[in-house]
């Protein structure tokens, strides 16, 4: 038997814990998640994808950016805002003139400010995730 076939036959069962974290995600793919956490786990999704100049130009291109915005400060920490703050001041900048360099540096300052406290925002959308029905 390959190990292919070994874990193909050994289940895995999900913890509940898991199963609601899953749960979370798929609400919000549905756009069923409940506000601020659904802005918080767009927030998340994109940063992790492209950093924050992704999260602005994808939000704005598709949603209300301040709305968005508005929604994480009333859930994340002081120095959270205070770093999403400061990313959107460098990216408006940036939409300006796009070769500043010193806007392009903060930026990606924020963005590792972001991946440095990652477990904060993971905090919060287990918390949420908890009160999830399944």
């Amino acid at each position: 038997m390959g190990l292919f076939d070994f874990f193909k036959k050994k289940k895995v069962e999900l913890t509940e814990e898991q199963l609601k974290w899953n749960k979370m995600w798929e609400l919000w793919e549905e756009e069923q998640a409940e506000s601020p956490y659904a802005e918080l786990m767009t927030y998340q999704s994109e940063i992790n994808n492209g950093g924050h100049d992704q999260y602005f130009t994808n939000v704005e291109n598709t949603g209300d950016l301040k709305k968005e915005m508005l929604a994480l400060e009333t859930i994340l920490s002081a120095r959270l805002q205070n770093n999403l703050q400061k990313a959107y001041k460098a990216y408006l900048v940036l939409a300006e003139k796009e070769d500043d360099e010193k806007s392009e540096e903060i930026i990606e300052q924020c963005d590792n400010m972001f991946y440095e406290n990652e477990e904060e925002i993971n905090n919060i959308l287990e918390r949420y995730a908890t009160k999830i029905k399944l």
